[in-house]
């Protein structure tokens, strides 16, 4: 199942979430801020290194980095990672 890393406060994962509901996409929601440091630094990793960026996609050991919101590019990237 595709799980979303995000806050409560980010504008572009409130629109994800709100997009991924909209078209009947299941998703697990994890909060990063209350995430173990292992997950924490996973999601660091995915975003190269340096920081968690959120919203955050993995999907069976696939990531989309975070990025901001675009309609076509999160549709084309969770075709990509096989989720829908």
């Amino acid at each position: 199942m595709l799980t979303v890393y995000s806050t409560s406060w980010c504008p572009h994962s409130k629109k994800t979430i709100r997009y991924l509901m909209e078209n009947h996409v299941d998703f697990i929601y994890r909060d990063i801020e209350r995430q173990p440091e292992e997950t924490v630094r996973k999601v660091i990793d995915a975003n190269g290194g340096r920081d968690w960026v959120v919203p955050t996609l993995e999907y069976n050991g696939r990531w989309r980095r975070g990025k901001a919101f675009d309609t076509e590019e999160l549709w084309s990237d969770l075709k990509g990672m096989g989720v829908i």
